[in-house]
């Protein structure tokens, strides 16, 4: 097989996916490098900064596919996809080849580009980005994510939450599409490391926005919204390769 070079930050776990639709699911993580966004609380800069450029790997589906067989020992189970944004790599060959071999594939992007190849994965969580980020989102290219996922792939929303505004944008995208399963996530202000501990996280911050975000949600008797932690962040701070 012939395939594009995809650009690789790092590849790690078996661990714990730590948020959304697949919240403490056993997971191996292939984190690409690049991104078309700037988000300002962003929490891996190391995917998206081209300072940390020289740290991306080019990598062929194989053998990122062998990586993830050793990691896993040969057993198949969830390979999360991630960033930076992965829909900017050609990820369809890996995923084909991980699906042959019995992996099954998520991947989490801010909905800005769209690939025929969302229809082959098992889950899309599309987590376009609220206020506090500095970005705007382009409704357009969202719809056409979705559209690219097509009935065959589980799409589900995921939009991070720092103050009223960013609950505003939730209910705004939830609205556009009540079809869809709709994640709410408390932000995390902490900037990340490439070594830190725990310790160094503001939980107190993060529980305070968490106890606020299901207040709101109650109130508003918005039952359909799941609320739900960073476990990753609760568990091991901003460590990389956890």
């Amino acid at each position: 097989m012939t395939s594009e070079l995809i650009r690789v930050n790092e590849i790690f776990g078996p661990t714990i996916q730590g948020e959304g639709a697949l919240i403490g699911q056993p997971t191996v993580f292939v984190r690409t490098g690049g991104c078309d966004y700037r988000c300002t609380w962003c929490d891996t800069l190391h995917a998206v900064d081209s300072a940390y450029r020289d740290e991306w790997c080019p990598m062929t589906p194989e053998a990122i596919l062998m990586q993830i067989e050793i990691l896993s020992g040969g057993r198949p189970l969830m390979v999360s996809l991630s960033g930076g944004n992965p829909a900017i790599q050609p990820l369809g060959d890996l995923i084909d080849l991980g699906r042959g071999e019995g992996y099954r594939f998520a991947l989490e992007t801010q909905g800005s580009l769209a690939k025929d190849w969302f229809s082959r994965l098992d889950v899309l969580t599309l987590s376009p980005k609220p206020p506090s980020s500095g970005m705007a989102t382009d409704w357009q290219k969202l719809a056409e994510c979705v559209e690219a996922a097509g009935p065959d792939t589980q799409t589900v929303l995921k939009v991070v939450v720092f103050d009223e505004a960013d609950y505003a944008y939730a209910r705004d995208v939830a609205e556009r599409y009540p079809g869809l399963s709709c994640y709410l996530q408390p932000g995390n202000h902490t900037p990340p490391q490439a070594e830190t501990s725990d310790s160094s996280i503001d939980m107190t911050g993060i529980l305070e926005r968490m106890r606020w975000l299901v207040d709101r949600v109650t109130k508003d008797q918005w039952y359909a919204a799941t609320v739900l932690p960073q476990l990753h962040t609760m568990l091991w701070g901003n460590l990389r390769g956890v």
